[in-house]
Protein backbone atom coordinates (compact mmCIF):
# COMPACT_ATOMS: atom_id res chain seq x y z
CA UNK A 1 0.00 0.00 0.00
CA UNK A 2 2.86 2.43 0.80
CA UNK A 3 4.36 1.69 -2.62
CA UNK A 4 1.10 2.54 -4.40
CA UNK A 5 0.62 5.67 -2.29
CA UNK A 6 4.23 6.70 -2.99
CA UNK A 7 3.42 6.73 -6.71
CA UNK A 8 -0.16 7.97 -6.66
CA UNK A 9 0.07 10.94 -4.27
CA UNK A 10 3.15 12.71 -5.76
CA UNK A 11 2.20 12.03 -9.39
CA UNK A 12 -1.36 13.34 -9.12
CA UNK A 13 -0.70 15.80 -6.27
CA UNK A 14 -3.54 14.14 -4.40
CA UNK A 15 -2.62 15.16 -0.86
CA UNK A 16 -6.13 14.97 0.60
CA UNK A 17 -5.85 12.58 3.58
CA UNK A 18 -9.33 13.21 4.97
CA UNK A 19 -10.97 12.58 1.60
CA UNK A 20 -9.04 9.33 1.09
CA UNK A 21 -9.90 8.03 4.55
CA UNK A 22 -13.56 8.98 4.20
CA UNK A 23 -13.74 7.23 0.81
CA UNK A 24 -12.16 4.11 2.28
CA UNK A 25 -14.74 3.94 5.08
CA UNK A 26 -17.62 4.48 2.65
CA UNK A 27 -16.35 1.66 0.42
CA UNK A 28 -16.05 -0.57 3.49
CA UNK A 29 -19.67 0.18 4.43
CA UNK A 30 -20.88 -0.55 0.91
CA UNK A 31 -18.91 -3.80 0.79
CA UNK A 32 -20.14 -5.16 4.13
CA UNK A 33 -23.74 -4.22 3.29
CA UNK A 34 -23.35 -6.00 -0.07
CA UNK A 35 -22.12 -9.14 1.71
CA UNK A 36 -25.12 -8.88 4.03
CA UNK A 37 -27.52 -8.48 1.10
CA UNK A 38 -26.05 -11.61 -0.49
CA UNK A 39 -26.60 -13.53 2.74
CA UNK A 40 -22.88 -14.08 3.37
CA UNK A 41 -22.61 -11.97 6.52
CA UNK A 42 -25.33 -11.81 9.20
CA UNK A 43 -25.66 -8.17 10.19
CA UNK A 44 -28.01 -6.34 12.52
CA UNK A 45 -29.10 -2.75 12.04
CA UNK A 46 -27.06 -0.01 13.67
CA UNK A 47 -27.52 0.00 17.43
CA UNK A 48 -27.38 3.37 19.15
CA UNK A 49 -26.20 1.92 22.47
CA UNK A 50 -23.46 -0.07 20.75
CA UNK A 51 -22.50 2.96 18.69
CA UNK A 52 -22.11 5.10 21.81
CA UNK A 53 -19.67 2.58 23.30
CA UNK A 54 -17.73 2.52 20.03
CA UNK A 55 -17.54 6.30 19.68
CA UNK A 56 -14.08 6.61 21.27
CA UNK A 57 -12.49 3.81 19.18
CA UNK A 58 -14.07 5.31 16.04
CA UNK A 59 -12.69 8.79 16.79
CA UNK A 60 -9.24 7.41 17.58
CA UNK A 61 -9.18 5.21 14.49
CA UNK A 62 -10.46 7.98 12.23
CA UNK A 63 -7.92 10.56 13.37
CA UNK A 64 -5.14 7.96 13.25
CA UNK A 65 -5.97 7.05 9.65
CA UNK A 66 -5.87 10.73 8.67
CA UNK A 67 -2.46 11.19 10.32
CA UNK A 68 -1.05 8.11 8.60
CA UNK A 69 -2.35 9.21 5.20
CA UNK A 70 -0.95 12.70 5.79
CA UNK A 71 2.45 11.15 6.54
CA UNK A 72 2.30 9.15 3.29
CA UNK A 73 1.46 12.32 1.38
CA UNK A 74 4.24 14.40 2.96
CA UNK A 75 7.07 11.84 2.97
CA UNK A 76 6.01 8.28 2.07
CA UNK A 77 9.35 6.62 2.90
CA UNK A 78 11.13 8.76 5.52
CA UNK A 79 8.32 9.90 7.79
CA UNK A 80 9.01 9.70 11.51
CA UNK A 81 5.51 8.25 11.96
CA UNK A 82 6.45 5.06 10.11
CA UNK A 83 9.70 4.69 12.06
CA UNK A 84 7.71 4.70 15.31
CA UNK A 85 5.07 2.17 14.20
CA UNK A 86 7.09 -0.81 15.59
CA UNK A 87 6.63 0.69 19.05
CA UNK A 88 2.86 0.14 18.78
CA UNK A 89 2.91 -3.39 20.30
CA UNK A 90 4.95 -2.18 23.28
CA UNK A 91 2.58 0.73 23.87
CA UNK A 92 -0.41 -1.61 23.49
CA UNK A 93 1.04 -3.95 26.12
CA UNK A 94 1.44 -1.06 28.56
CA UNK A 95 -2.03 0.33 27.97
CA UNK A 96 -3.58 -3.15 28.18
CA UNK A 97 -2.36 -3.43 31.77
CA UNK A 98 -3.16 0.21 32.59
CA UNK A 99 -6.71 0.05 31.22
CA UNK A 100 -7.28 -3.44 32.70
CA UNK A 101 -8.12 -5.46 29.62
CA UNK A 102 -9.79 -8.73 30.63
CA UNK A 103 -7.07 -10.86 28.97
CA UNK A 104 -3.84 -8.85 29.13
CA UNK A 105 -0.67 -10.13 27.41
CA UNK A 106 1.35 -12.73 29.27
CA UNK A 107 4.60 -11.76 30.95
CA UNK A 108 6.58 -13.79 28.42
CA UNK A 109 4.94 -11.92 25.54
CA UNK A 110 5.54 -8.60 27.24
CA UNK A 111 9.25 -9.36 27.72
CA UNK A 112 9.62 -10.51 24.10
CA UNK A 113 7.89 -7.39 22.77
CA UNK A 114 10.10 -5.21 24.98
CA UNK A 115 13.26 -6.88 23.64
CA UNK A 116 12.17 -6.54 20.01
CA UNK A 117 11.21 -2.90 20.53
CA UNK A 118 14.53 -2.18 22.21
CA UNK A 119 16.43 -3.78 19.33
CA UNK A 120 14.43 -1.74 16.85
CA UNK A 121 15.20 1.50 18.70
CA UNK A 122 18.93 0.69 18.73
CA UNK A 123 18.98 -0.18 15.00
CA UNK A 124 16.98 2.90 14.02
CA UNK A 125 19.04 5.23 16.23
CA UNK A 126 22.29 3.90 14.73
CA UNK A 127 21.07 4.77 11.22
CA UNK A 128 19.52 8.09 12.16
CA UNK A 129 16.34 9.74 10.94
CA UNK A 130 16.53 12.90 8.89
CA UNK A 131 14.31 15.15 6.85
CA UNK A 132 11.32 15.16 9.17
CA UNK A 133 8.78 17.95 9.39
CA UNK A 134 8.40 19.59 12.83
CA UNK A 135 4.75 18.49 13.05
CA UNK A 136 5.82 14.84 12.83
CA UNK A 137 7.40 15.00 16.29
CA UNK A 138 3.89 15.65 17.63
CA UNK A 139 1.87 13.57 15.19
CA UNK A 140 4.00 10.40 15.43
CA UNK A 141 3.44 9.71 19.17
CA UNK A 142 -0.15 10.94 18.89
CA UNK A 143 -0.86 8.44 16.09
CA UNK A 144 0.60 5.59 18.18
CA UNK A 145 -1.52 6.47 21.21
CA UNK A 146 -4.70 6.83 19.13
CA UNK A 147 -4.19 3.50 17.36
CA UNK A 148 -3.49 1.68 20.62
CA UNK A 149 -6.54 3.21 22.32
CA UNK A 150 -8.68 2.26 19.34
CA UNK A 151 -7.58 -1.40 19.46
CA UNK A 152 -8.06 -1.64 23.22
CA UNK A 153 -11.46 0.07 22.97
CA UNK A 154 -12.63 -2.44 20.37
CA UNK A 155 -11.41 -5.33 22.52
CA UNK A 156 -13.20 -4.04 25.62
CA UNK A 157 -16.48 -3.67 23.72
CA UNK A 158 -16.10 -7.19 22.36
CA UNK A 159 -15.44 -8.52 25.88
CA UNK A 160 -18.54 -6.78 27.20
CA UNK A 161 -20.68 -8.24 24.40
CA UNK A 162 -19.56 -11.79 25.22
CA UNK A 163 -21.27 -11.46 28.61
CA UNK A 164 -24.59 -10.42 27.05
CA UNK A 165 -27.46 -12.92 26.51
CA UNK A 166 -27.26 -14.64 23.10
CA UNK A 167 -30.43 -12.97 21.79
CA UNK A 168 -29.05 -9.43 22.31
CA UNK A 169 -25.35 -10.20 21.86
CA UNK A 170 -23.69 -8.26 19.05
CA UNK A 171 -21.52 -10.29 16.71
CA UNK A 172 -18.04 -9.32 15.57
CA UNK A 173 -19.47 -8.00 12.30
CA UNK A 174 -22.10 -5.98 14.16
CA UNK A 175 -19.36 -4.29 16.18
CA UNK A 176 -17.22 -3.71 13.09
CA UNK A 177 -20.20 -2.28 11.21
CA UNK A 178 -21.16 0.08 14.05
CA UNK A 179 -17.56 1.23 14.28
CA UNK A 180 -17.53 1.97 10.53
CA UNK A 181 -20.75 4.00 10.79
CA UNK A 182 -19.28 6.04 13.65
CA UNK A 183 -16.02 6.50 11.78
CA UNK A 184 -17.81 7.71 8.66
CA UNK A 185 -19.54 10.38 10.75
CA UNK A 186 -16.24 11.46 12.33
CA UNK A 187 -14.40 11.64 9.00
CA UNK A 188 -17.35 13.31 7.29
CA UNK A 189 -17.34 16.04 9.93
CA UNK A 190 -13.56 16.45 9.59
CA UNK A 191 -13.89 16.76 5.82
CA UNK A 192 -16.56 19.44 6.10
CA UNK A 193 -14.43 21.42 8.56
CA UNK A 194 -11.19 20.87 6.61
CA UNK A 195 -9.89 23.67 4.33
CA UNK A 196 -9.85 21.17 1.44
CA UNK A 197 -13.61 21.09 0.95
CA UNK A 198 -15.35 18.25 -0.91
CA UNK A 199 -15.95 20.52 -3.91
CA UNK A 200 -12.25 21.41 -4.16
CA UNK A 201 -11.16 17.76 -3.84
CA UNK A 202 -13.56 16.70 -6.59
CA UNK A 203 -12.45 19.60 -8.79
CA UNK A 204 -8.73 18.82 -8.46
CA UNK A 205 -9.09 15.09 -9.09
CA UNK A 206 -8.03 13.61 -12.46
CA UNK A 207 -11.27 11.76 -13.15
CA UNK A 208 -10.56 11.41 -16.87
CA UNK A 209 -7.33 9.48 -16.25
CA UNK A 210 -7.77 5.69 -16.04
CA UNK A 211 -4.51 5.30 -14.09
CA UNK A 212 -5.85 7.72 -11.50
CA UNK A 213 -8.89 5.50 -11.01
CA UNK A 214 -6.68 2.41 -10.76
CA UNK A 215 -4.31 3.84 -8.16
CA UNK A 216 -7.17 5.34 -6.16
CA UNK A 217 -9.06 2.04 -6.14
CA UNK A 218 -5.90 0.15 -5.09
CA UNK A 219 -5.24 2.48 -2.16
CA UNK A 220 -8.85 2.33 -0.98
CA UNK A 221 -9.17 -1.46 -1.27
CA UNK A 222 -5.79 -2.24 0.30
CA UNK A 223 -6.50 0.13 3.17
CA UNK A 224 -9.95 -1.39 3.62
CA UNK A 225 -8.55 -4.93 3.84
CA UNK A 226 -5.81 -3.93 6.29
CA UNK A 227 -8.24 -2.06 8.51
CA UNK A 228 -10.66 -5.01 8.46
CA UNK A 229 -7.96 -7.51 9.44
CA UNK A 230 -6.66 -5.30 12.23
CA UNK A 231 -10.14 -4.64 13.66
CA UNK A 232 -11.13 -8.31 13.49
CA UNK A 233 -7.88 -9.29 15.21
CA UNK A 234 -8.62 -6.85 18.03
CA UNK A 235 -12.19 -8.11 18.37
CA UNK A 236 -11.50 -11.86 18.10
CA UNK A 237 -7.97 -12.30 19.46
CA UNK A 238 -6.45 -9.39 21.39
CA UNK A 239 -5.27 -5.79 20.98
CA UNK A 240 -1.66 -7.02 20.99
CA UNK A 241 -2.35 -9.40 18.10
CA UNK A 242 -3.89 -6.53 16.13
CA UNK A 243 -0.93 -4.26 16.94
CA UNK A 244 1.53 -6.95 15.81
CA UNK A 245 -0.41 -7.46 12.58
CA UNK A 246 -0.46 -3.74 11.85
CA UNK A 247 3.23 -3.16 12.62
CA UNK A 248 4.69 -6.49 11.39
CA UNK A 249 6.16 -5.07 8.19
CA UNK A 250 7.73 -2.11 9.96
CA UNK A 251 9.16 -4.31 12.74
CA UNK A 252 10.79 -6.80 10.37
CA UNK A 253 12.14 -4.32 7.83
CA UNK A 254 15.09 -2.94 9.90
CA UNK A 255 16.30 -6.47 10.68
CA UNK A 256 16.35 -7.37 6.96
CA UNK A 257 18.62 -4.38 6.32
CA UNK A 258 21.19 -5.95 8.65
CA UNK A 259 21.46 -9.07 6.47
Amino acid sequence: MNFVAGIFIPQYHYSFPVALCFTQVLVSLVFINLLHALGLVPLRSYSRSLGERLLLPAICNGVHSVLVTWAKASSPYTSLLFFTVPLLPLLTVGLSFSLKVASPPSHHSSVLISILSGMFIVITASKGISGNEPLEYFYAPLALILQSLSLIGLAKVSEAERHQPPDVQASVFDIYYAQLVNQSGVLGLLWVLHPDSPCEVLRLSSWRNLLFHGYLLAIVLLGMVLNFLVCISALCVSPLAAALLYSARYMVQPFFHLL
